[in-house]
């Protein structure tokens, strides 16, 4: 029986997340075969202009080590998140991939690796500190326990993508958050005695948090984050929501404000929203202070 090579790859691309641009071409036509046909042969294998599952994995590994070299040539937006291999625009001047100069990589065997295969479902976006001085301290610390997480945000509001989103990095504390879920790690030592080294070099006095309940506990005064961090965030967030559609929501208390406590749909129902670590877990803090529905609000204003 003959096949229909454009609806197969129609087909392909819809269930695995490629489109035609991968091989160079526009449409699912007959110049997207030949371009398979020419990227199958280049790279050892069959050549039948068909881009199933075998051919999927090839092209998607190959561009994921030089993720930065596939860039849309976009004259609205010139930074990018990557989902699937895919980009997605961020309203956001600072962004660096993982693959760019200056990038910060998330080491392999440190996540759930989904190469190749179809799209996986994000519900949750976690939010972190890392207790670390730097993005870059932050990312070595992460390699050397051998866990991750997709995001980081330094200090001046620089944000490094450290692994493509279709793979679920070791963040959450737990498979079944991992698996479900994209993180950021937001640096902040934490701790007020640090305050003098972040004066001392240039980036100023962090925000003290005062009065910050966490787990029905008021917790002791700590450093906050910069504004250029939750300009960041939320620019981070907006297209976290456009591309992977988790839903602009948080859990909340009885007054309809941020809870502060465990929440227990977010990890085993079916929420989907942004929450802090300690949302879905009841041994973390992370990230006391952070009024995500507030922030949430600002988009409508904003927009």
């Amino acid at each position: 029986m003959t096949i229909d090579k454009n609806f197969y790859n129609q087909a392909s691309a819809a269930k695995l997340g490629w489109d035609p641009t991968w091989f160079g071409v526009k449409h699912f036509d007959e110049s997207l075969v030949r371009a398979v046909k020419k990227w199958q042969r280049d790279h050892g294998l069959s050549a039948d202009g068909l881009c199933g599952p075998g051919t999927f994995r090839r092209v998607w590994t190959a561009r994921q080590v030089d993720i930065d070299d596939y860039k849309p040539q976009n004259l609205e937006y010139s930074n990018f998140i990557v989902y699937q291999g895919n980009f997605h625009s961020i309203k956001w001047d600072k962004v660096v991939l993982w693959s760019e100069h200056g990038g910060l990589k998330a080491n392999p065997g440190t996540y759930y690796d989904y190469s190749g295969r179809p799209k996986r479902n994000i519900r949750l976006f976690v939010n972190h500190w890392d207790v670390c001085l730097s993005s870059t301290f932050c990312s070595k610390i992460l390699n050397k326990r051998g866990i991750s997480v997709h995001f980081l945000i330094d200090n001046d509001g620089t944000i490094y993508q450290t692994l493509d989103m279709q793979h679920g990095a070791w963040h959450a504390g737990h498979e079944r958050g991992n698996r479900a879920s994209v993180g950021v790690e937001i640096t902040n030592a934490y701790y007020p005695k640090y305050q003098d080294w972040y004066v001392r070099n240039g980036h100023g006095q962090r925000p003290l948090v005062e009065n910050a309940w966490v787990h029905g506990e008021e917790l002791d005064p700590f450093l906050g984050f910069y504004p250029v961090q939750i300009e960041a965030l939320k620019a981070l967030w907006q297209a976290i929501h456009e591309s992977a559609g988790v839903e602009l929501q948080t859990p909340l208390n009885q007054f309809d404000k941020t809870s502060t406590k465990y929440y227990q749909d977010a990890l085993y129902g079916n929420f989907s929203g942004f929450v802090s670590h300690y949302h879905i877990s009841k041994r973390k803090i992370d990230c006391a202070g952070l009024d995500i529905k507030t922030l949430l609000e600002e988009f409508d204003c904003e927009e």
